[in-house]
C-alpha cells in the first residue's frame, strides 16, 4: 500500500495539496513519487506536497499522434540523457508563466538524474537544443515533471519529446505516465484523468515491477523515432 510515508492516503485532506515540510531533499522527493505525492514548492520556505483528487494520466501507447506531429517529428533529432541539466535549466526559465521551479527543485532532481532515477529527453534542431522533458522512473511508473519547447525554433518540439518519451517507456515497460493536472494541451494529445483513489490502486500495482535501466541514449532522427512508434503501436 502506497502512503506510508506521509501517512494513510484515507487520512489525507479532500483536496489537492496534503501537506507541507520545510526539508527537501532527492531521497524525499523520490520516496513522495512512491508515496502517490509529488513536490511543488509553496514559496520560498515551505516545500508543497500535492496529490491531486483529479490526477492526470498519459497512456504511452495511447499518445495522439496526429499528421502535423508527424510533420514537425521528421525536421528533429532526438535524444536521451543528453543534456538533463540544460533541460531542467530551461523548464525553470523564470520568464515562462506560472514557473515553479526553483533551485531546489533544480539541485534534488540533478541528484536523481545523477542517481538513474531521473530522465530527460532532448529534441534538437541541428545543434540546437529546441525542446525537451524531463521526470522520475520508479518501478513501472514515470511521472513526468515539465516540459518545455523553444517558441521560435521549437514547432512541436514538446510534443516530439512526448513522443520520444513514449517510445522509451514501451523499452523499459512503463504503463503509468502521471502529468500530475490534466490541462486542456495534454488532454489533445490523449489525457485524462482519474480519481485519487484510482491513481494510488494503479501506483501501488506499477510499483511492483522492476525498474528497468533505460539503455538506448542513440540519438534519434524523425524518421527513425517515427518507425519506432509504429512498433510500439503494433505490440
Amino acid at each position: 500500500m502506497v502512503g506510508t510515508l506521509f501517512g494513510s492516503p484515507g487520512d489525507w485532506p479532500r483536496h489537492d495539496l496534503i501537506g507541507f515540510s520545510h526539508e527537501f531533499a532527492a531521497p524525499l522527493a523520490l520516496e513522495g513519487y512512491r508515496c502517490g505525492v509529488f513536490p511543488m514548492p509553496l514559496d520560498g520556505v515551505d516545500m508543497g506536497w500535492w496529490s491531486p483528487m483529479r490526477r492526470g494520466l498519459l497512456p504511452p501507447r495511447g499518445l495522439r499522434v496526429t499528421r502535423s506531429l508527424r510533420q514537425s517529428a521528421r525536421r528533429y533529432t532526438t535524444t536521451v540523457d543528453a543534456a538533463f541539466p540544460d533541460v531542467i535549466a530551461r523548464c525553470a526559465d523564470p520568464a515562462r508563466p506560472d514557473g515553479w521551479i526553483d533551485t531546489r527543485i533544480r539541485t534534488a532532481f540533478t541528484a536523481l538524474h545523477h542517481a538513474g532515477w531521473a530522465h530527460s529527453v532532448e529534441v534538437w534542431d541541428g545543434d540546437v537544443l529546441v525542446g525537451g522533458l524531463y521526470g522520475v522512473h520508479t518501478g513501472g511508473l514515470f511521472a513526468g515533471e515539465s516540459m518545455f519547447h523553444d517558441p521560435v525554433r521549437g514547432r512541436d518540439a514538446s510534443k516530439v519529446a512526448l513522443l520520444r518519451l513514449a517510445v522509451e517507456l514501451a523499452a523499459v515497460e512503463v504503463d503509468l505516465l502521471d502529468v500530475q493536472w490534466l490541462t486542456e494541451h495534454l488532454g489533445s494529445l490523449g489525457a485524462y484523468e482519474v480519481p485519487r483513489e484510482e491513481y494510488l490502486r494503479r501506483l501501488t500495482a506499477a510499483l511492483e515491477r522492476p525498474t528497468r535501466p533505460w539503455e538506448r541514449p542513440d540519438r534519434m532522427g524523425g524518421q527513425r523515432l517515427l518507425a519506432e512508434w509504429g512498433a510500439v503501436r503494433q505490440a
